[in-house]
């Protein structure tokens, strides 16, 4: 009498479900609970609500629960079914587990925590469980947090291309830059992509979003065109990439320069690649002698990074109307520069430039998305690889989509009453 009991707490069981018998494998170092209902001519649909009469009973069931001592638990049980008048023959829902599930709600619940905290293969192992079994705990997650989450369309988004596989394999990631998690990721860097990702909400909610951080890739420009009503004027290109531009055009200046250096066996700029990568208020202590006397030298290379430093205070111009007097003067230094490499990027930047002044009515960047990207590459190294797509999905949903993840509210209130009960 005493373990039923203690395993009906356990559980949260209530009427009409009772604990039947407990059975203690102690070879095997498992527990088996057998459940119960006690006599009833009615059930609710689960579908409808609607009390129906009872039908029949299916095939006995077994349900993984928290371990006992140490002991594998397991639920044992058979759930009655009934014939509805709008749904037909219906199988009742139990408390203790979501439908089709082999896991009570509250093994439900431990798995997440813990596949939160690692990777699926590390989390298989401490909770006794095979991959496909841990794996589909994940997924499940993933389904119910995204049936929860709605179609609201973020207000604030941002897109970026992430590398996920060798031979140039990407995904497009959209995400929420206020809330700082993934909205979704589809497979490719396409417009198309861009399209999966936005897909499941609709044009009224697309007409919601005020801005799209992201780099200068035409599939994602046409994209956000296309798909968002006055997308053209809510794109704001993101300062890194600009910036990252501006770095390449000073790389291929120093390359060019350090060539005809050689020629004359002036070795200045061997061993400084890095030095020009450093924005004026990154450059590390022990680099400020080198790089001080480089930088206010009269190489092409200083006058390039000069040129490039002088575009990062753009962002800090205090309206826009300053912000275009700005980009006015640096254009015109820039592309009399006499630098192949840096009047090209000039031009790139006079070409975008409506959308790079964007920032100033919408002051955000991709900042959060690329944070988010360093969390994928960890996954992608903790996973070693994803057998598909759908599995690498998930996984990024599950740990960056910030998504309700726990079971129903019959397990939430199932892990209360473990936690006060006397037992």
């Amino acid at each position: 009498m005493r373990d039923k009991e203690l395993y009906r707490h356990l559980l949260g069981l209530s009427a009409p479900w009772v604990v039947a018998h407990v059975e203690l494998k102690v070879a095997e170092q498992q527990v088996d609970v057998f459940v119960e209902h006690q006599e009833r001519s009615a059930w609710p649909c689960p579908q409808c609500g609607v009390d129906a009469p009872l039908y029949d009973h299916d095939e006995e069931r077994c349900w993984r629960h928290l371990d006992s001592c140490h002991f594998r638990t397991v639920l044992h049980g058979r759930v009655p079914r009934v014939r509805c008048a709008r749904d037909g023959v219906r199988q009742v829902r139990v408390p203790w587990a979501e439908p089709r599930s082999r896991f009570t709600l509250l093994f439900e619940r431990l798995a997440i925590d813990v596949l939160l905290e690692t990777d699926l293969e590390a989390g298989s192992r401490l909770l006794g469980l095979s991959w496909d079994e841990a794996q589909g705990i994940q997924a499940r997650a993933v389904e119910r947090g995204l049936q929860r989450r709605g179609q609201v369309a973020p207000q604030v988004m941002g897109v970026d291309e992430k590398c996920i596989g060798r031979g140039h394999q990407y995904a497009t990631v959209l995400t929420d830059l206020e809330r700082q998690c993934v909205v979704d990721v589809a497979p490719g860097r396409s417009k198309e992509a861009l399209y999966e990702c936005l897909k499941d909400f609709q044009m009224c909610q697309l007409a919601q979003v005020q801005a799209v951080a992201m780099d200068m890739a035409k599939p994602y420009i046409a994209g956000i065109k296309e798909f968002l009503p006055g997308g053209a004027d809510k794109i704001v290109f993101d300062r890194y990439h600009i910036v990252a531009q501006l770095n390449d055009a000073v790389d291929k200046v120093r390359r060019q320069e350090q060539v005809q250096l050689r020629a004359k066996g002036d070795a200045r700029l061997t061993g400084s690649r890095y030095f020009w990568l450093y924005g004026a208020e990154n450059v590390p202590p022990h680099y400020e002698q080198n790089f001080g006397a480089l930088r206010n030298s009269t190489l092409k290379t200083a006058r390039a990074w000069a040129i490039k430093e002088s575009l990062r205070e753009l962002w800090n111009c205090p309206t826009l109307e300053a912000a275009k007097a700005y980009a006015k003067k640096w254009y015109h230094w820039a592309s009399h520069s006499r630098l192949e490499p840096i009047k090209q990027a000039a031009a790139m930047v006079k070409r975008h430039l409506p959308n790079i002044l964007t920032y100033f009515v919408h002051p955000i960047t991709n900042a959060a998305t690329e944070g988010l990207n360093s969390t994928l590459q960890l996954l992608k190294h903790r996973a070693r690889g994803f057998r598909n797509f759908v599995h690498f999905r998930i996984a990024v949903l599950f740990h960056c989509g910030k998504l309700d993840l726990y079971p129903t509210e019959i397990g939430r209130a199932s892990c209360r009453e473990r936690v006060s009960s006397p037992v």
